[in-house]
């Protein structure tokens, strides 16, 4: 991802993202029932990298397999690449942990850019005080081994029922977390950016008291006259 596309997306929110997506044709790149952990938390920018988890097999599924450096829980936070997103396939199940503290603590410390799960997070207290982009569907205490077998790296997943490929940007806000096409991100981040400028010039006017048919969306002429005076005069 372009350094000037990742700075744009930092300015803009999801829903502007989704509607531009949408536009396009792209109808279910949100992901659906994940929330950040903390409503204070930076907004989240980067690069799809993936970890997909099946049903657990109990024979294979026992502490003892967190001893093997391979495993690919563990192997995904100290192979997510610096200002990559770790986004996580758990089947939408959080009845099982898809990771702790430690290993979220961890991937910050590596300078990932954030974390997804459409599952849950246990010591979710903990993380929410990280400062870390970080979201999932609820907390969950178990072990991910419980239910959990993490089983690929690095392949395309479904997450709370978008599809992820590695290298699809991820944008996440209080809102909740928008998958971008890695061929469309440079267009979404600058259409975005136009869009973020008219929406906030719709929201003072809304303020101020106007009614939206003409302006939201922008069908009378007038609209865009006042709003290319606002743009020059807020340099916008």
């Amino acid at each position: 991802m372009k350094t000037e596309t990742r700075d744009k997306l930092l300015t803009v929110s999801t829903p502007t993202a989704a509607t531009a997506l949408f536009k396009r044709g792209h109808r279910i790149q949100a992901i659906q029932d994940v929330h950040p952990l903390s409503p204070n938390q930076p907004t989240l920018v980067g690069e799809a990298f993936t970890l997909r988890y099946i049903p657990a097999r109990e024979d294979l599924n026992k502490l003892e397999a967190f001893r093997d450096r391979s495993h690919p829980q563990r192997k995904a936070v100290e192979d997510c690449p610096p200002g990559a997103v770790l986004v996580m396939d758990s089947r939408k199940d959080a009845r099982a942990a898809s990771a702790g503290a430690i290993l979220v603590t961890r991937l910050m410390k590596r300078g990932v850019a954030g974390v997804v799960t459409d599952g849950g997070f246990r010591d979710s207290a903990e993380i929410a005080a990280l400062n870390f982009p970080a979201y999932h569907h609820r907390p969950s205490a178990p072990t991910n081994l419980t239910l959990h077998h993490a089983i690929d790296i690095n392949v395309p997943i479904a997450c709370g029922d978008a599809p992820v490929f590695p290298g699809d940007v991820i944008l996440g806000d209080r809102d909740g977390v928008i998958v971008i096409p890695a061929h469309l991100a440079d267009e979404i981040a600058a259409e975005a950016v136009e869009m973020t400028a008219y929406e906030d010039f719709v929201a003072e006017r809304v303020h101020a008291g106007s009614g939206i048919f003409g302006l939201y969306p922008a069908t009378d002429p007038k609209s865009l006259e006042l709003f290319a005076e606002w743009r020059k005069k807020n340099n916008r």
